[in-house]
């Protein structure tokens, strides 16, 4: 039940009769009529653009329309008045029993209200964490992940078919330098000292590889040229980091549906066949790039290179695929994964990737809308830095890690469900700060806390209730008469539960699941305003001693905690039904 847009249908069929009975002319493009909630609440609790939006189209003055559509839709049975505001602005009140009849829906419904269908089925790979196979996930992950897996649970809310990947970047370099960190654990667990030096990973992680690399060679790799066991135990170690990522990803209750390779695309043909595609497409060709912007490094020289003509689709320049000596670039293997991404039938792509990458966001767009043509969008979502606090100051290092604060330290410190909502109190092109010891703070500055304790609040009425034998199942509380819900504040927070619907397809759209996060927080707001107005005015009190009325009250508390389940699920945090 999405009341907004109920009434922009009525808006749209009005609209039409507005046409036919020649108030408008025909052919008029409604695509950009919104109904939406004011700004101001006191305005009312709905309202339309529709004349703004036709006023130039239809060459009328937009009050004129505004006018006469107030005229018509003030006679739905709905709506109480529609009053013109402004230059053609047109606020919309409704009926109590309209939201009086959300109350019910919501509860008859129960986590499915607000699940929509503007996905319309199509199907979306997110790829998002994709760290580096070298270590434990670090605090920056952490963002990244929980922003991605949201993000995944809230398509799949709004009505896409969601995959979630994470890309192994197990080609480069970095994997060489694990593998010889992996040997120098593996000389110390056979007695000998490690040479950890500089450029290579220093954490006590590798202490557990270092042993399982004696108990499956024993010492028959000590003294032994680095050529002979290179290969072997950078797959060994990788396949060790990748268990320990999984495992970090479990603990903040995210699970993946693929796991890809970059070492996969080499020596397979997938590199070859997406370039090649590109020549196809005359997108390739051999040219010297202009010198870098700005001061120009001593050791630059202009060098022929194979150039991929990014700048064909929306790039700034032109990108490398192939160096001058024949390897393949950076860009070359992303390329061919995304590629197989849209082969595979994607009918979206999302990427989230760390802040660093923004000068990556052109060019890989420039590829797969090349390699789609333009028929498979990529969305990329930068994640700004996360910057920890303890105690006012600035928390930094971990010894398992060695540089940096791991995954598991947060984790551990304030468990995943907080960690989780933290990591959506901010978009996520925006750098956030993540106290710990305001996280755990028991107060209306914790977002996490505030909503929690809404939950909270509305399960210990609904014990009290019970206790005072009124029955309060979701069946019975459907069927109370909710038209009892009549004061001003129980219709203000019916109010904001009818945004729940609207707001789970703007966030979808625009692939924001901040937005659930704040949502949330505003919804609890208006709960417990509710809540402490009971202080003063006891009618306003969930439970009376007329069971009737209790129920009509506890009816509206239930579909409240209804929606903060459901928004936290999407979240991936678990209700709190009592606080301790």
């Amino acid at each position: 039940m999405n009341l907004f847009t109920e009434l922009r249908s009525l808006v749209i069929a009005e609209l039409a009769a507005m046409v036919a009975a020649g108030e408008l002319p025909a052919g008029l493009d409604t695509t950009a009529v919104a109904v939406e909630p004011p700004r101001d609440p006191a305005h009312g609790d709905m309202a339309t653009n529709a004349a703004m939006v036709l006023a130039k189209p239809a060459g009328l003055a937009p009050r004129a329309i505004a006018d006469a559509l107030a005229r018509r839709l003030a006679t739905d049975p709905r709506v109480s008045s529609a009053e013109v505001a402004g230059p053609g602005f047109l606020n919309l009140r409704l009926q109590p029993g309209v939201w009086q009849g959300l109350v019910k829906a919501v509860l008859e419904q129960g986590t499915e209200f607000g699940r929509s269908t503007v996905g319309a089925g199509a199907k979306v790979n997110i790829e998002f964490v994709s760290a580096n196979p070298t270590g434990p996930m670090h605090v920056g992950h952490v963002r990244g992940a929980v922003v991605g897996d949201a993000l995944a649970n809230l398509l799949a809310f709004a009505g896409w078919q969601v995959t979630r990947e994470y890309y192994i970047n197990d080609g480069g370099a970095q994997v060489d330098v694990l593998a010889r960190s992996a040997y120098e654990r593996y000389r110390e667990a056979n007695g000998l000292e490690p040479e950890i030096r500089e450029g290579l990973y220093p954490g006590d992680y590798l202490i557990p590889v270092g042993e399982a690399l004696k108990a499956k060679y024993g010492t028959s790799l000590l003294d032994r040229p680095e050529a002979d066991w290179l290969v072997d135990l950078r797959e060994f170690s990788t396949a060790m980091m990748m268990e320990m990522i999984r495992e970090d990803l479990a603990a903040l209750g995210v699970r993946m549906d693929v796991f890809s390779s970059e070492k996969a695309l080499y020596g397979t043909g997938q590199i070859e066949a997406a370039i090649e595609t590109l020549r196809g497409l005359d997108l390739i060709y051999e040219g010297v790039l202009e010198p870098p912007k700005g001061k120009t490094p001593e050791d630059w020289e202009p060098r022929e290179q194979t150039l991929f003509r990014s700048t064909a689709h929306g790039d700034d320049v032109d990108r490398p695929v192939m160096k001058s000596d024949g390897a393949w670039t950076y860009f070359a293997p992303d390329i061919a994964y995304h590629y197989n991404k849209v082969q595979r039938g994607f009918d979206q792509l999302i990427d989230i990737f760390g802040a660093d990458h923004g000068g990556y966001v052109k060019r890989m767009k420039a590829a797969v809308s090349a390699l789609s043509g333009g028929r498979v969008p990529l969305d990329i979502k930068l994640i700004q830095l996360v910057k920890l606090f303890k105690n006012g100051e600035p928390f930094k290092m971990s010894k398992r890690a060695g540089t940096f604060v791991t995954l598991r330290d947060v984790v551990e410190m304030v468990g995943a469900d907080v960690t989780r909502f933290v990591m959506l109190t901010r978009k996520n092109d925006m750098a956030l700060d993540f106290d710990f010891d305001k996280v755990l703070e028991q107060s209306k500055d914790n977002p996490v806390f505030y909503v929690q304790y809404a939950n909270a609040r509305i399960n210990s009425v609904l014990r009290k209730a019970q206790g005072a034998g009124v029955a309060v199942d979701d069946a019975t509380l459907a069927g109370a008469d909710l038209a009892l819900l009549s004061h001003s504040a129980e219709l203000a927070l019916i109010a904001k539960l009818a945004e729940w619907p609207r707001l789970v397809e703007v966030a979808a759209k625009g692939n924001e699941p901040h937005r659930v996060a704040f949502y949330l927080y505003e919804l609890a707001s208006d709960l417990h305003g509710l809540w402490n107005r009971g202080n003063d005015e006891v009618t306003l009190r969930f439970v009376q001693e007329d069971a009737g009325v209790t129920q009509a009250k506890i009816a509206l508390a239930r579909a409240v905690g209804v929606v903060i389940s459901s928004g936290l699920a999407i979240l991936g945090v678990t209700p709190v039904e009592e606080m301790r």
